[in-house]
């Protein structure tokens, strides 16, 4: 084997070589990225779980507060017959102070 022949047998190994170390490099710092990508998931499902507590709880007060229009509804329509029976103005000063108050809520 000629002297060419074997620098250029060396010159192969070495970059064979050299290919092989950075396969142990990125080996050596595949566990660090799996682990950074479960942390990231797991933060995302913590978010995702606040978010659904933070829905559910915004639907309650909805449902609560649509329920309270109902009530004053009714009220304001108990309120308005009131009023319109009223027999002497001392009554429709108070029922209309009430219409007046439900109507604000």
């Amino acid at each position: 084997m000629s002297v060419e022949d074997k620098l250029k047998a060396l010159h192969e190994l070495q970059t064979v070589d050299s290919g092989i170390d950075r396969i142990k490099i990125l080996r050596g710092e595949l566990p660090l990225e799996v682990q950074d990508l479960e942390d990231e998931v797991e933060g995302l499902e913590t978010r995702i779980r606040n978010f659904e507590t933070e829905i559910t709880a915004l639907q309650e007060a909805i449902s609560k507060k649509n329920n309270e229009i109902v009530t004053s509804k009714g009220l304001i329509k108990k309120y308005q017959e009131q009023q319109n029976h009223v027999r002497n103005n001392r009554n429709s000063i108070r029922s209309q102070k009430k219409l007046n108050s439900r109507h604000l809520k």
